[in-house]
């Protein structure tokens, strides 16, 4: 039986914050404190560039992605949600 595509996500955001804490070393935060739409970047989560770069590397080694032109793709790196959707539609299926 296929899941639903809310399902999907929803699962998607729960292993992005998941990983998010336990390989970017976020210090006091639990991947539960993680709001789906908070600011990933600078007065949100306040991640920065270094995080961005390895947040590409966890997509490929998670989820088979690779992320062209950076720079030109802020708004996969917004959130939770926004990260979430793009594996989601991008990632290869098995």
């Amino acid at each position: 039986m296929q899941k639903n595509d809310a399902q999907e996500i929803a699962e998607i955001r729960k292993t992005l914050k998941e990983m998010l804490v336990k390989d970017l070393a976020l210090e006091d935060i639990k991947p539960e404190d993680i709001k789906d739409d908070a600011v990933l970047f600078g007065e949100g989560l306040g991640l920065d560039s270094l995080d961005a770069v390895e947040i590409v590397v966890l997509l490929q080694r998670n989820f088979g992605l690779e992320v062209k032109d950076m720079e030109n793709r802020k708004d996969i790196f917004y959130s939770i949600d926004s990260l979430a959707k793009y594996v989601h539609e991008n990632r290869k299926k098995t």
